[in-house]
């Protein structure tokens, strides 16, 4: 059986396992995993599209070295903007 110190530890979720219940979950429990798994298909589907494309071999490594920078370029503007803000914040 259970201490009282035993049953301070417990959380809500054991709490309702241990009479054979489980928190309802809602909408977003089910969405996100599914949102998630479109996204990877779809990133997935256009790069094999963009392998596919019909350019040349070095046309194609250099339009994705272009996109590939001009992608890490965003993402490092994108850091730099909120560090400077978090920074300014704080």
């Amino acid at each position: 059986m259970f201490t009282a110190r035993d049953l301070k530890k417990l959380d809500k979720d054991d709490l309702l396992n241990l009479i054979g219940l489980e928190t309802r979950k809602d909408t977003a429990d089910y969405l996100l995993p599914a949102l998630g798994a479109f996204t990877v298909g779809v990133l997935l589907g256009v790069g094999v599209g963009v392998l596919l494309a019909p350019k040349p071999g070095q046309e194609l490594r250099t339009d994705l070295r272009n996109r590939f920078q001009s992608g890490q370029d965003a993402i490092s503007g994108a850091v730099n903007r909120a560090t400077e803000s978090v920074t300014r914040n704080a």
